[in-house]
């Protein structure tokens, strides 16, 4: 039986930082929802949880008894990064990193380049998995898909979507010699009436400042999400999990239309 220390306690909650994650080579995911859609998706370590929720949760036979500790919702709320304190948390060993491999992309794809907000990315990340899309491309400077607000935000999506990381120009440069990199921009064909593919990259960028110059070079297609009415005074730009869920849903309509 784990015996929740104070040493383990602390490294629980230090899972909320990047350094905490790469130490322990662990991530958490918190509250009901979460930690159920998860289960048996990533290699548990611990799964925390009152009484209360354990007696009212019938978990899979495959879980180890050995790894359930009981605790307070107070002290499970010493390790949570959630501003209300969970009735269970799941620690999960880290999935090992997925590679970039071009030959296995097809349909639609999406890339992020420097996107910082965890919510952000975790709603991204439920978006592309509505919408049938279980890869994801970002540049080393993106969020980490393991803080736990982008946990929380991808309502389970984390089990199902993987997020790739690394040179983001270069993995698009292979990419564009075999199907179209779209971006959005000012002065792009608008997204309503442009003629999508099916197999394409859909690249979004930094909340503030857009698609860096580096990864707009790599971009074969501009696209643009019109406001409406075109001369009505409006706000400066779409928040990008919003422009994101917009411009996907361009490219699956197609598929309805035929």
């Amino acid at each position: 039986m784990i015996q929740l220390t104070k040493a383990l306690r602390r490294e629980i909650a230090d899972l909320a930082r990047p350094k905490g994650r790469r130490t322990s080579h662990a991530f958490m995911a918190e509250g009901t929802k979460c930690v159920l859609d998860t289960l048996g998706a990533f290699s548990m370590r611990y799964l925390i949880a009152t009484p209360e929720w354990l007696a009212a949760h019938k978990l899979p036979a495959t879980i180890d008894s050995d790894k359930i500790i009981e605790a307070g919702r107070g002290v499970i709320g010493e390790m949570s990064s959630m501003s209300q304190a969970p009735d269970a948390i799941a620690v999960y060993d880290l999935p090992d990193e997925p590679q970039f491999r071009p030959e296995e992309l097809a349909g639609l794809t999406v890339a992020l380049d420097r996107v910082q907000d965890p919510g952000n990315l975790g709603t991204i990340m439920r978006t592309a998995d509505w919408m049938g899309i279980d890869t994801i491309l970002a540049s080393d400077d993106t969020v980490d898909c393991f803080n736990p607000k982008t946990v929380q935000a991808t309502m389970g999506a984390i089990s199902r979507v993987k997020v790739i990381y690394g040179d983001l120009p270069a993995m698009l440069e292979r990419l564009a010699a075999r199907m179209p990199v779209c971006g959005t921009f000012l002065g792009g064909e608008n997204v309503y009436t442009a003629d999508l593919p099916e197999c394409a990259v859909v690249v979004m960028g930094n909340e503030g400042s857009g698609i860096s110059d580096e990864v707009s070079r790599t971009v074969n297609r501009r696209l643009l999400i019109p406001s409406w009415p075109p001369e009505r005074p409006t706000s400066e730009s779409l928040n990008v999990a919003t422009a994101t869920a917009i411009v996907l849903s361009q490219f699956r309509s197609r598929l309805f239309k035929k």
